[in-house]
């Protein structure tokens, strides 16, 4: 995050519409992150909502909760250094220094993010049945998880430099 505030504090001085603009075209940022880091930027309350991923869960609904437990848990049975945070108002695992995978809720799916454009072109084809998009995965709310696929992923993530 202290990179994302350096880069904040290059535009600091824009105006809201010039500060997102400025995200997305940088640093490919989609719209609602870019909201996301210039509402924390300019210091808005409401954009840090959760601390918890249970306080996040209680938010979604039940089966999408279910289901994203499942993914986190068994991503962190292989990987159990990895750190939840919740940041962007959504869980995200962490190791030292990147994220190496995120999920989301809407109202009519999950949103998975690995967090790298080398293991969508990778796994993205194995996934057509599912929502693929250039960044994000959308899977059924009531998702049987894809273990080895998850952990595969995250794998991926973790061999990239940093």
């Amino acid at each position: 995050m202290s990179y994302w505030h350096k880069v904040m504090k290059e535009v600091a001085d824009e105006k809201y519409p010039a500060q997102i603009a400025h995200l997305r075209e940088n640093y490919g940022f989609s719209q609602a992150h870019a909201n996301a880091l210039v509402m924390y930027s300019r210091g808005s309350v409401s954009s840090k909502k959760f601390t918890t991923m249970s306080e996040y869960l209680k938010t979604v609904d039940p089966v999408q909760a279910k289901t994203v437990r499942a993914m986190f848990k068994v991503i962190q049975s292989k990987y159990p250094k990895l750190t939840l945070e919740i940041a962007w108002n959504k869980p995200m695992l962490k190791d030292d220094t990147k994220y190496v995978f995120a999920a989301s809720c809407s109202k009519k799916s999950i949103l998975i993010h690995p967090w790298s454009n080398a293991v969508m072109k990778k796994f993205g084809p194995q996934l057509e049945e599912l929502d693929v998009k250039i960044k994000t995965i959308g899977i059924p709310n009531d998702w049987k998880v894809d273990a080895k696929l998850l952990q595969d992923m995250v794998k991926m993530r973790m061999a990239e430099k940093k």
